[in-house]
């Protein structure tokens, strides 16, 4: 049963066309959201990017902020601002900066964030960069104001990867976490599923249907190599690193049936994990690399299970419903996003694992493939929206959810990347 859903599934995901560019469309209202101004940085005019309206979409996107109107302002990181005004306005932070061009061509990028409510100097970062990493820039300014009023690191910075098809190829994408800069780290004539970031960050593992069967390989994302790893009898699917980026979780079906197997990432002979008659399959690391979740038939449907990543007897996980698929784990350890049928619907559930309770976050009907971001504080996924298929991120409770979209097509199978070095 399972193994025939998710057939139709892969199936249906392979006639899905692309979407290689974004728009970010934020919605929702968090329920204790930072008042902030944002000021449109002095010279970004003369600039190919707007850093400050990029820093404020990261930061609405996180569902922690909301922007305060700060239209015919101008104020520089040089200036400290009148903060009665401010206070006036509610704002409870305010972000200044300045581009300006240098002489060797590239954009000397200044910002300054002050506490409104105290009236205080938090400090602020400067950059000197070409013109192709304004983004970028403006990403790390926005992790940076993400972490002074917050505590928790930023992850506007980070990467993410997806794949698409358009027309007859497919291509696995790599960019940004707001969806833009893509570049094609691949494209074939055959499907390319299942990516999964490394720890560190410079490398994916997928699976490629391009030797008329499934085999995973490890690609260098910065060089474009990659290697074969796992090219046994039968299908090999489902990759996942573990912790310490030296080893491979996967499912083969080298010995009959849909197990699982952990191999080196550089490949070798796998060592299987259990003895069952049952489909294993979808497996995640926790992240101290002690315990894999994955899902399994065994009960008669489709659940989330856990065992040692050493081997040995299984725990079931989730209990309500009767089919369970796509576990992912938040870096701390505390929640579990995954994809329940209910109603003849797939929606994003969270599970606080602690206490076993699961809430469904979604209003949409065909949700896919969570991923959480390295701070574990939103979750992307992939949905069905008017129709079409789209990338969304959300926070945990559901509350403020972006949409990634883009114009001539659609897009399957994120997965969130770890933090950039």
């Amino acid at each position: 049963m399972m193994k025939r859903l998710l057939i139709a599934l892969l199936a249906f995901s392979s006639c899905l066309s692309a979407w290689a560019q974004f728009r970010v469309e934020v919605s929702g209202v968090g329920l204790t959201q930072v008042p902030l101004a944002v000021i449109s940085f002095r010279g970004e005019d003369a600039a190919p990017n707007k850093v400050a309206a990029i820093l404020l979409s990261d930061l609405e996107r996180s569902g922690q902020f909301r922007g305060v109107d700060t239209a015919g302002v101008q104020l520089d990181e040089t200036a400290r601002p009148e903060f009665s005004i401010w206070r006036q306005k509610s704002a409870d932070a305010l972000v200044s900066g300045s581009v300006s061009r240098l002489v060797d061509g590239r954009f000397d990028v200044r910002m300054r964030l002050w506490d409104v409510v105290r009236g205080q100097d938090l400090g602020g970062q400067s950059f000197a960069v070409p013109a192709g990493d304004l983004r970028l820039v403006a990403h790390r300014l926005a992790d940076f104001v993400y972490e002074k009023l917050t505590g928790d690191r930023g992850i506007f910075s980070t990467r993410i990867a997806y794949v698409t098809k358009a027309g007859k190829t497919y291509n696995l994408w790599v960019a940004d976490a707001d969806g833009e800069s893509a570049q094609s780290a691949l494209n074939s004539p055959e499907p390319i599923i299942s990516p999964a970031w490394a720890p560190n960050g410079s490398q994916l593992a997928y699976v490629s249907f391009e030797s008329r069967k499934p085999v995973i390989f490890v690609h260098d994302v910065a060089s474009g190599k990659r290697k074969l790893v796992a090219n046994f009898r039968g299908s090999n699917s489902a990759p996942a690193w573990s912790p310490d980026g030296k080893v491979l979780a996967a499912t083969l079906t080298r010995d009959g049936g849909s197990q699982l197997y952990l191999m080196e990432a550089t490949g070798g002979e796998p060592k299987r994990l259990a003895q069952s008659s049952s489909i294993d399959t979808e497996p995640t690391f926790t992240a101290d690399g002690k315990t894999i979740y994955f899902v399994s038939d065994r009960g008669g449907t489709p659940q989330i299970y856990r065992m040692p990543s050493s081997g040995g007897s299984a725990e079931r996980v989730t209990f309500s419903g009767t089919y369970n698929i796509s576990p992912a784990l938040s870096q701390d350890g505390k929640w579990m996003a995954y994809i329940s049928r209910v109603n003849g619907a797939f929606k994003l559930h969270v599970m606080d694992l602690a206490g076993g309770g699961s809430t469904p976050i979604t209003d949409t009907v065909a949700d896919e493939s969570p991923s959480f971001a390295p701070n574990g504080r939103m979750i992307i996924y992939a949905t069905q929206q008017q129709g079409r298929e789209a990338l969304m991120t959300s926070t945990l409770d559901g509350k403020v959810k972006a949409r990634l979209a883009g114009q001539n097509g659609d897009i399957r199978e994120p997965d969130w990347g770890p933090f950039q070095k």
